[in-house]
């Protein structure tokens, strides 16, 4: 159970970043753009990050998964990474160039002919992110998860203090003369200031990763400086993933700007519902940065395993504490709701329904994650990319059907219907290519023990409960029901986790 310790260690510090970064965001940056703005804004910014994350994944071609393939063992390292980092720089020039000659093109075809300078802001943003990809894979590969930590929270507060400078303090300086000229500011601007605040932390981000580089400028002793062999290699090997990571985006964020297309009434109606769904999905932040921080300790993790031809029960062991954590916390935040919704400004809070929804749907895309682990470890890449497909078409057609009727409601369920579908997809071709022997009757009994604990809140509030103190207090009781089902179910394990064999 060490080698467990070491991953939820990691996941800590990986989380923490996530976690922090996150928090803060939601503490902070989310109630602030929602009591700020309208919802019509709010839904323009979400719209632009959705294309933004398609766009990222054509630039960085998933190399930073084939780094972790092929950089596994540290004496390829440098040579895996000159070569990825080769690809990368060339693919965004030249898509990055291209795109700039489109820029107005570009922002009629969003629908935002006024807002072509936010494209251009949006192109610079993910440029930034696709060259800092990589420099961020190699310190994940080399198990440093502090600098990684380290950089992502200084990303963010660098983000959010020029935001609230721009927005807040900014106005103040220049209208008392402060500042001098105030030629560099455009009060008009308004939440495209979030964007310039992105760009600005992503760039001085990127001059703390710029060292990881130098490999570029070294002369490599007995290798080219960029070796097509291997690129074959790694191309073959990620491909299929561009594929997987095209369709994961269409999981993942597609349902917002489907909603801008398919919902009834004018272009500011479906904005204003676009905007609406969009604040109660930050709402699931918490199980989300969860599986991201999570994902981020693995997915390295597991390819350093394989490397050293461990055991493969570690996997399912993994699995099964995955799923026992992203439960507890499914628990805690839907029986604490009525707390939470208040981060949301009250032209927001019409989507609250749906997010424990999107809770559970964000648990099985982390099982998904713990699943889908053996084609990447097998070179069965393509497999990531059928079962990618399979979601994609589950959230397209779902989307597509139910939207004009069910309205942001057919968004969540369409998401919770293709993580799942993708999860147990991944389980059952796993078994018959590279069997894991997961625990799925204590994975599901967590998933089950976490909805009937909720349900019975969801009674008790109904029929029971008055709003205020007690209903908190009985939060907290089916927290601990949760807890206890689990503990009398699994109790040996939990205590194996803390009291190794070796003690």
């Amino acid at each position: 159970m060490s080698v467990l310790k070491k991953l939820a260690g990691q996941t800590v510090i990986y989380g923490l970043s996530s976690i922090l970064s996150r928090l803060l965001s939601f503490v902070i940056l989310t109630p602030y753009l929602t009591y700020k703005f309208e919802r019509v804004d709010f839904a323009i910014q979400t719209d632009l990050y959705v294309w933004a994350a398609f766009l990222l994944v054509l630039l960085t071609h998933r190399m930073e998964t084939a780094l972790f393939r092929f950089g596994a063992k540290a004496e390829d390292r440098n040579q895996v990474f000159r070569t990825a980092a080769f690809s990368v720089l060339f693919h965004t020039g030249i898509v990055l160039g291209s795109l700039a000659l489109l820029g107005p093109s570009l922002a009629r075809w969003l629908a935002y002919p006024e807002f072509t300078h936010y494209v251009y802001l949006m192109l610079g943003i993910i440029g930034f992110d696709a060259l800092m990809a990589l420099p961020f894979a190699r310190l994940r590969l080399a198990g440093k998860a502090i600098p990684f930590a380290a950089l992502k929270i200084l990303n963010l507060l660098i983000y959010l203090g020029a935001l609230l400078f721009f927005l807040e303090l900014g106005p103040t300086l220049v209208q008392s003369g402060s500042l001098g000229s105030a030629y560099w500011f455009d009060p008009n601007l308004g939440i495209g200031y979030l964007f310039v605040a992105n760009l600005l932390a992503n760039f001085i981000c990127f001059l703390f990763l710029l060292p990881q580089y130098r490999f570029l400028l070294q002369k490599p002793k007995g290798q080219p400086y960029f070796d097509p062999q291997l690129w074959q290699k790694m191309m073959r090997y990620a491909l299929p993933l561009i594929l997987a990571g095209f369709a994961s985006m269409i999981n993942e964020l597609a349902d917002r700007s489907l909603l801008k297309v398919l919902l009834p009434g004018t272009i500011e109606e479906r904005l204003a519902q676009m905007g609406v769904y969009s604040a109660a999905y930050k709402l699931a932040v918490f199980m989300n940065l969860f599986t991201q921080a999570f994902n981020y300790a693995a997915e390295p993790f597991f390819f350093r395993q394989a490397a050293a031809k461990q055991d493969k029960a570690i996997y399912a062991q993994v699995a099964r504490l995955f799923t026992l954590v992203g439960a507890l916390a499914f628990v805690g935040l839907v029986c604490f709701m009525d707390l939470i919704q208040y981060f949301l400004g009250q032209d927001f809070r019409a989507g609250i329904g749906v997010v424990p929804i999107l809770l559970m749907a964000n648990l099985f895309l982390g099982l998904y994650y713990n699943f889908a682990i053996w084609f990447k470890l097998s070179d069965r890449t393509q497999y990531g990319a059928y079962i990618a497909v399979l979601g994609a078409g589950i959230t397209l057609t779902l989307n597509f059907l139910l939207i004009p009727v069910l309205g942001y409601w057919a968004s969540a369920w369409a998401t919770l219907a293709c993580y799942f579908a993708m999860s147990m997809t991944a389980y059952f071709l796993g078994q018959k290519h590279y069997p894991i022997p997961y625990p799925l009757q204590s994975i599901f009994f967590y998933i089950f023990a976490a909805l009937g604990s909720v349900c019975l809140f969801w009674g008790l509030q109904a029929y029971l409960l008055p709003s205020g103190p007690i209903q908190y207090i009985f939060s907290a009781l089916c927290c601990l029901l949760f807890l206890g089902l689990v503990f009398l179910k699994d109790r040996r394990w939990l205590l194996s986790i803390f009291r190794p064999k070796s003690a």
